[in-house]
């Protein structure tokens, strides 16, 4: 798609979903899911060698039923953040159900600030919108993408749902020493976390295999203080459930680099045993494993501390609303 064309395509979800009632807008978007799931192009096929690693032991039938499931949580996704703008309050707290909020409450009630790390399961943006709600503004980062005006509604949309966003690049903001100093005011991050292809990504170990993320949610946690929340998402229903898990605490041993791994690969277990309770809402359409990658291939490298993956979509990335839906979807 042309960027004039990807532009109108996201234009066109927010001007007229909102206004279709609910029940039209779900058959739509799984008739939508179901239709890219039947046409089995590159994305069906990587998101099904993806979930093989999560679920090694599922039979073909099994592992197509599970594909469809994925494939219609992950256009439910875009069909309730093309709607949330018009959600209520009551709405939102009524259908986002959060366990473990005290971990999150006492972090900041402490003064010590919070990174909420999360993979792509579920819907980011309406468990961001929530907590947002229960009066906690959160500072989360997102990469730059084209055309410039689908980057600036997509920082409208969130910055209207309680969110400051940070431009990863060609906005003149330090980034990471914004988000230090977020964290040393007390403040909450918000970043995704669960890819990070470039050579300055973590490698860890899961679901048995390699892969990189980012460091920057522990390396920004060693740095101030905060404490570092991982978070799973899934769907249960008509619900989105949501899950902060304990605090991942910085090791007592080891260099920064060695704490900074640790830290990352106790992130990943957390994420890895969530994802494998509720596989069909980790939105991962995309190479994932290094043993997938041709050799020397990186995505969105950025020197330094990462602070998080990809947390919009990007050209090449953004689904199409009459085709194939592509992958990096879930914000940050």
């Amino acid at each position: 798609m042309t960027d004039r064309l990807v532009y109108w395509a996201y234009a066109l979800g927010w001007a007229v979903l909102k206004h279709l009632p609910e029940r039209v807008a779900r058959a739509l978007f799984d008739r939508l899911a179901d239709y890219a799931w039947r046409k089995r192009g590159k994305r069906v096929l990587q998101l099904e060698a993806n979930l093989r690693r999560v679920r090694p032991g599922l039979d073909e039938v099994a592992l197509r039923a599970l594909s469809r499931a994925g494939m219609r949580s992950y256009l439910r996704y875009w069909m309730e953040s093309f709607r949330l703008p018009v959600w209520s309050r009551e709405r939102i707290a009524r259908d986002v159900q959060v366990e473990g909020f005290e971990h999150l409450r006492g972090a900041l009630e402490a003064g010590r600030g919070a990174v909420i790390a999360l993979p792509h399961m579920g819907n980011w943006d309406l468990a961001g919108t929530w907590v947002a709600q229960q009066g906690h503004p959160f500072t989360t980062v997102a990469e730059r993408l084209k055309p410039e005006r689908l980057f600036d509604r997509f920082v409208e949309f969130r910055e209207g749902q309680g969110m400051e966003v940070l431009a990863l690049t060609g906005g003149g903001v330090n980034v990471i020493g914004t988000l230090a100093r977020r964290l040393r005011e007390g403040r909450l991050v918000c970043l995704v976390g669960d890819r990070d292809l470039s050579e300055a990504g973590i490698e860890v170990s899961f679901f048995g295999e390699a892969t990189r993320m980012p460091a920057g949610p522990a390396a920004l946690c060693q740095r101030t203080g905060a404490a570092l929340l991982p978070v799973t998402l899934w769907y249960d229903g008509p619900l989105l459930r949501a899950l902060i898990h304990p605090e991942v605490p910085v090791p007592a041993e080891g260099d920064r680099k060695e704490r900074t791994l640790a830290m990352t690969q106790a992130m990943a277990d957390v994420w890895e045993r969530g994802i494998a309770e509720h596989p069909e809402d980790w939105h991962m359409l995309q190479r994932f494993w290094l043993a997938d990658l041709p050799v020397r291939e990186t995505v969105g490298g950025t020197a330094g501390e990462q602070v998080g993956e990809r947390v919009l979509p990007v050209r090449g990335d953004a689904p199409e609303p009459a085709g194939e839906p592509a992958a990096e979807a879930t914000g940050s």
